[in-house]
């Protein structure tokens, strides 16, 4: 760290990432300059948030529509409502928590932790102890929505490795939270948003450092570091909608080629994050287009 570079840029340099790099800056840059974003864009960013915030608790078991999500004011009734209401609560303060980001990465994760599970539970805010376990990343399949094409990969879906120990979890944390204060204090500042935000992403979902809720608590920090780095700053792009459209299969492959480590597999993985965001742009731009209509 102390010598300036960043472990992140040979990433960044993968076959296939800067055209997925350039790709989402392209959908992006277009999605903010959208006519509606100048009167609207307040408004863009809380159906951002809610429609992300839909699509995490999908991911993580609560596969609720749309108008559900938005009707209900209780979730506490049973464990999909509690999840909904998790990636509600975190998705409605993440955006806030940006200052503290910045110098503290791991009190925010301990923040969006106790949003998720209550002040009310023991656990709520800290990391794993020794011989506490994790929950399933993937507890309900999801398919692709018909509308987004998929590369179809024969054979089983890779099998996930258990979630690390306590101590090593405490360590990559440690090592996590170093490289990103690093890059807050103007460190390592060249290598792009994408490849960050997909590394914190992979990485959460690597450690699942809490006993609960680990898939929605990573997919809110790659939405703080796409908001930190600057490629998205009012928080508009919700690649939530992205992974859920995509579907739990194809998540699950890309999360394993992360898991491997290989070249191979770290750049799918980064290309299926690009993937999600512009899917995520694709969502956004819809509902922009629905305002300007008068229909929203």
């Amino acid at each position: 760290m102390s010598t300036g570079t960043d472990p992140l840029a040979p990433l960044a340099q993968l076959p296939g990432v800067p055209d997925a790099v350039a790709e989402v800056r392209k959908a992006v840059d277009r999605l903010y300059g959208h006519r509606v974003m100048r009167r609207r864009a307040a408004e863009v960013t809380s159906e951002s948030a809610l429609r992300g915030a839909r699509a995490s608790a999908a991911l993580a078991g609560a596969d609720w529509p749309l108008e559900e999500v938005r009707r209900r004011s209780d979730f506490g009734a049973d464990p999909e409502a509690r999840t909904v209401g998790a990636a509600l609560r975190i998705a409605a303060e993440a955006g806030q928590l940006l200052s503290i980001w910045r110098h503290s990465p791991l009190q925010v994760l301990a923040r969006l932790h106790l949003l998720a599970v209550g002040d009310g539970d023991p656990a709520a805010g800290r990391p794993r102890r020794a011989g506490e376990g994790a929950d399933e990343l993937f507890p309900l399949e999801l398919k692709p929505v018909e509308s987004v094409e998929v590369d179809t990969v024969g054979g089983p879906l890779p099998v996930l490795p258990p979630a690390p120990g306590a101590e090593e979890v405490a360590a990559r944390l440690d090592q996590l939270s170093r490289l990103l204060v690093a890059r807050a204090e103007g460190q390592g500042v060249g290598t792009p948003a994408l490849v960050v935000a997909s590394v914190v992403h992979g990485e959460l979902l690597a450690l699942r450092p809490f006993g609960a809720h680990n898939g929605v608590i990573a997919r809110a920090a790659q939405r703080i570091v796409l908001i930190a780095e600057g490629l998205d700053p009012k928080s508009i792009c919700p690649a939530e909608v992205g992974l859920a459209e995509l579907g739990t299969a194809a998540y699950r492959r890309a999360l394993a080629g992360y898991l491997a480590g290989t070249p191979e597999g770290m750049a799918a993985w980064i290309a299926h994050c690009g993937r999600a965001l512009r899917l995520g742009v694709r969502e956004s731009t819809a509902v922009c287009e629905a305002m300007q209509r008068g229909m929203v």
